[in-house]
């Protein structure tokens, strides 16, 4: 006789627990939401995959809470070098390896393994978070108006399972089941190419001036980098006919490394990894069908060369994980999951096609159009600014929309950026501003607010944080900064600013005025007509949502 298994409703079930998925579960969890997730494999990935990422992706793992923990593994890197086909310098794009905007070197390199089990400890003591390993997705169905169905299965078989979840997070990459659900199809942004990727372990000396090298040759363009004290990778393109494996394909390796290391001869060089990977441009059109979401290499893939994949996963679950938050517990109306597409799509494929044109300056063209574009290359890497410019392109501002008014001229430009984060000291105690500010909104105040706009902070629930003591009433927060904060506000013409739990700056208040009686957020981002009191409740342990409207 069989038996229909009995349907279990969790909040958030989330397909895919590589490090997009687990930081999403993470940054949920903070939120009080809690999820599980469904991993078909029984262990993380052995092998290295991503191994850079940028400071605005590690203050996304400090919002995940595993920043000392990813800091004990990391290596903060120089920046990038740009080398001709004879390995001559043509640009230098330095990077801060100390404090950055975001308050962590502008550049790491770290190990994904290690990444990935450090961001499963974290779920493991997290106590919101479920991991059911050896499991796989085969179908997500939404009911209009009612929970989404994850039908689930023993990958060594046995009877299927079935989760009802308020929405689903569908992490699982680039095969993604999730996206042919939901009927998404890819834009492509025109560029495909075979390259040959090599992790390799070594003691011997390696040519490395403590940053990214590509090399910009149309006959055999590559990457190369340092992960670790005596881990290596290597990114070289495939000519027509060639494979990475057997004999001759290492033996090919070997010789193309020669350029860092005299590897060819030597037994102390250990090959870890070498495989073929196709590096394609493309993002999706569609990006939520009602309560189902994609994020990570299911939603967009780029190639490695600004060093965005996983950064750009990463983005995806900050942007939505405090939004899916606020709709659940009931405190903001069901449009504003719209904003995740309309916010993420255009930075997503700015930062594709950014690395297109990377992938452009280091195999386009032979012979004369290669020399030719070498030479415009190195005149405009020599104009003042300009590798300091092309590095800040990476973050940019919020696009105009539901929660970014169009600029005008009384309006401070900060509207839509994300705040700085420097060390600041608070009760005599050095601290990063995002561990003063807490998991929610804030507003970051240079002058006693006025009561409209602590009104406003009220109804949020923000943390009311004074940069300096003037004006701060009870139960409010007072750092100093060391002029920082100060500066920021006064190049962007702002007294004020109210953040949003990704510490995207979501209003302020002008150099002279306060913050507009009715806000356009106002009506997406809260459900009430008057002002709600701050909770003095645990915010992790606000109940469920109920049904919800599906939207698309």
């Amino acid at each position: 006789m069989t038996t229909t298994p009995t349907p279990r409703r969790v909040p958030v079930v989330i397909v895919g627990a590589g490090p997009v998925g687990v930081t999403a579960a993470l940054l949920l969890a903070r939120q009080g939401v809690r999820s599980v997730l469904v991993e078909r494999h029984r262990d993380v990935y052995p092998l290295p995959r991503a191994v850079a990422m940028d400071d605005e992706a590690r203050r996304i793992l400090q919002a995940a809470g595993v920043h000392e923990g990813f800091a004990a593994l990391a290596r903060p890197a120089r920046g990038l070098r740009l080398l001709d086909a004879r390995h001559r310098v043509m640009a230098t794009f330095d990077r801060d390896t100390d404090q950055g905007h975001h308050g962590h070197p502008q550049t790491t390199l770290f190990d994904q393994p290690e990444l990935e089990r450090l961001l499963r400890r974290a779920l493991a003591a997290c106590g919101r978070c479920e991991l059911r390993e050896g499991l796989e997705v085969t179908d997500v169905r939404q009911a209009p108006g009612g929970p989404v169905r994850v039908t689930v299965r023993p990958v060594d078989g046995g009877e299927p399972e079935y989760l009802w979840a308020e929405a689903v997070l569908g992490c699982d990459g680039a095969n993604s089941l999730t996206r042919r659900v939901i009927g998404a199809a890819w834009e492509d942004l025109r560029f495909e190419e075979r390259w040959m990727v090599l992790d390799a372990r070594t003691t011997l000396p390696v040519r490395s001036w403590g940053g990214v090298d590509q090399v910009c040759d149309p006959a055999r363009a590559a990457s190369f980098m340092r992960i670790a004290r005596d881990r290596y990778r290597w990114e070289f393109r495939l000519r027509e006919g060639e494979g990475v494996e057997g004999v001759t394909a290492e033996r090919r390796a070997r010789e193309l490394v020669r350029p860092w290391v005299q590897a060819s001869r030597s037994e102390d060089f250990e090959i870890l990894k070498q495989v073929e990977y196709t590096f394609r441009a493309r993002l999706v059109d569609r990006w939520r069908q009602g309560r189902v979401f994609l994020l990570g290499d299911a939603a967009h893939q780029t190639p490695p060369f600004i060093g965005q994949g996983l950064c750009a996963g990463l983005r995806d679950a900050h942007n939505l994980a405090w939004k899916l938050a606020r709709v659940l517990a009931g405190d903001a109306d069901e449009e504003l999951l719209d904003t995740y597409q309309s916010e993420r799509r255009p930075h997503a494929r700015e930062l594709i096609r950014l690395a297109v044109a990377m992938g452009w300056t280091m195999t386009g063209g032979r012979d004369r159009v290669a020399a030719l574009r070498g030479a415009a290359l190195r005149t405009l890497f020599r104009l003042p600014g300009f590798t300091r410019v092309a590095g800040e392109r990476l973050g940019r501002p919020i696009p105009v929309g539901p929660l970014v008014p169009r600029r005008g001229p009384t309006r401070t430009r900060l509207v839509g950026v994300s705040c700085p984060q420097p060390r600041v000291t608070v009760e005599g105690r050095r601290a990063l501003l995002d561990d003063v500010l807490g998991d929610g909104f804030a507003l970051v105040t240079a002058v006693p607010p006025a009561p409209a706009t602590r009104a406003v902070a009220v109804a949020l629930g923000a943390r009311v944080v004074h940069v300096g003591p003037i004006g701060a009433l009870p139960g409010e927060t007072v750092v100093d900064d060391d002029g920082g904060l100060t500066d920021w506000l006064r190049r962007g013409r702002a007294q004020a600013v109210l953040l949003r739990p990704d510490r995207v700056v979501l209003d302020a208040v002008p150099a002279a005025g306060t913050l507009g009686d009715t806000p356009a957020w106002t009506s997406l981002l809260t459900t009430a007509s008057v002002p709600r009191p701050p909770t003095t409740a645990d915010p992790h342990d606000r109940p469920a949502t109920p049904p919800h409207r599906s939207s698309s």
